[in-house]
């Protein structure tokens, strides 16, 4: 049976009693209103744990003045529920107090340098500050094992890598593969912000990915690429902030040492900010 902590002595004790037995433990952290894709994240989790805690922050620190915090979904009963159907052991529910003891705007910030303020960071500046903060300590809370993110939130994932790595937690940092519905689009809790015929258009972004691939494989040049994209989805009426082919660590294709690619876009569609990737190879 799962069990639920607010205060993070009493879930301190219990990951040093599972430590003791040699349990390995995993961790999932989120901001709530889950779906599919985050339950995937538990039960990769649980292939690699003996244990696995989740956790549910929705972080201030990662938000634009202008960004939906306030309006992002709380939903924490039926979240709960999935996680223990998911067969997660732990849930951690810690306060604003509890993850900021001196308020978000007085915390000690983290700052990873250089992948931070290309791409979702040129257009969200801050945000990724925030998310390396909250996941440095939620890692120094939790101390697990091993951590998943999905690959959905690619930079992301590039950014938690290099802080790990940078800082030495010693955690196995675990990528997940992106979830997606029959139609394509990835799985996202900021779906449900779509319209029955916004959602049906969001699926041209997986569509555009795909394009992209095809087109680097088959060799066009990168900025040939990149244009056509943005085009495409600017016909659809979205609104791009970014359609780019970038090497797998993120740094220009042309820089690439290797032939792993990562097709990456971001765009609105409506208030609704999407993104998605598509990682590859070329020849």
């Amino acid at each position: 049976m799962m069990q639920t902590y607010r205060d993070l002595g009493a879930l301190r004790e219990r990951i040093g009693t599972w430590k003791q037995e040699g349990r390995r433990i995993g961790f999932v952290p989120t901001m709530g209103n889950l779906h599919a894709g985050h339950y995937a994240l538990v039960e990769l989790a649980r292939q690699h744990c003996d244990a696995v805690i989740a956790s549910i922050f929705v972080n201030p620190t990662q938000f634009g003045p202008n960004e939906d915090y306030a309006r992002y979904p709380r939903t924490e009963q039926r979240d709960a529920e999935g996680l223990a159907d998911a067969g997660t052991a732990a849930l951690f529910l810690p306060s604003l107090d509890v993850m900021y003891p001196f308020g978000a705007m007085g915390c000690v910030q983290m700052h990873v340098p250089g992948i931070t303020d290309i791409l979702c960071g040129a257009h969200r500046p801050g945000h990724f500050n925030g998310v390396a903060t909250v996941v440095a300590r939620l890692f120094n809370m939790v101390q697990p094992d091993c951590a998943v993110f999905g690959r959905k939130d690619y930079q992301q994932l590039q950014v938690i890598r290099y802080m790990s790595e940078e800082l030495s937690f010693p955690i196995e940092i675990i990528p997940a593969p992106t979830l997606r519905e029959a139609s394509g689009l990835a799985m996202s809790s900021r779906n449900q912000y779509l319209s029955d015929e916004e959602r049906a258009t969001a699926t041209a972004i997986y569509r555009t990915l795909e394009s992209m691939r095809a087109a680097c494989i088959a060799g066009t040049p990168t900025a040939k690429i990149e244009q056509d994209a943005e085009a495409e989805l600017q016909s659809l009426g979205f609104t791009v902030d970014y359609a780019e082919i970038r090497s797998a660590m993120l740094a220009p294709a042309s820089r690439a040492m290797d032939k792993r690619r990562v097709a990456l876009i971001a765009a609105f569609l409506g208030r609704t900010r999407l993104i998605d990737n598509l990682e590859f190879e070329i020849p």
